[in-house]
């Protein structure tokens, strides 16, 4: 993997409903497919679905362990290759642990949000700092209407909004993560 040391993170906890309320989010099963593609064309360490609820993790461990089968390896080779990059988590903090594990040191944390926080940055700044390969990334998207602010401050980092053409802004979180890892890591990037 040309990005080793990039991880990201679907959060369906904490997440925020419309009124700023903490609720857990359901896994959808576009969650796992429309996520893990672009994490394998461009080439990320580890994809990991964060949900608490066990009744949750028990339909996504069904899906995972499906296409990591020999059946499920048979019938779509290329679902197989890309569900090897998912890992299932309870919590933001077990996530952290796994990549310490994993690469001996813990990764900078980098929120994704529809909204700017003193600490954001430039897809330029960070594709050049990830680039470095001298550090490990963690990117954390969220669900619902985005991670709560309270969490978005405990980040080293936060990655400015997707600007589209107009004020519109309510991307769904899948379109979120394949254009923030295409401004990131695609080779045809004019910037």
């Amino acid at each position: 993997m040309i990005n080793e040391n990039v991880f990201i993170a679907l959060l369906h906890y904490p997440a925020m409903d419309k009124d700023g309320k903490i609720i857990v989010t359901s896994f959808t099963t576009m969650d796992l497919h429309d996520i893990a593609r672009p994490a394998r064309a461009y080439e990320i360490n580890k994809y990991y679905i964060v949900q608490p609820i066990d009744a949750q993790r028990i339909v996504i461990q069904r899906q995972i362990n499906y296409w990591l089968s020999e059946e499920g390896r048979k019938a779509n080779p290329t679902r197989y290759e890309i569900v090897q990059l998912v890992r299932l988590a309870y919590t933001l903090d077990e996530v952290i642990e796994d990549i310490e594990k994993e690469r001996g040191r813990r990764p900078l944390l980098v929120g994704t949000d529809a909204r700017t926080y003193p600490n954001t940055v430039k897809y330029s700044w960070l594709r050049n700092e990830i680039q470095k390969r001298d550090r490990d990334w963690l990117i954390v998207f969220g669900t619902g209407h985005g991670i709560p602010p309270d969490l978005m401050n405990t980040f080293d980092y936060i990655l400015e909004p997707i600007y589209g053409a107009g004020d519109w802004n309510h991307l769904s979180v899948r379109n979120a993560v394949a254009i923030i890892l295409d401004r990131l890591f695609s080779r045809n990037r004019c910037d």
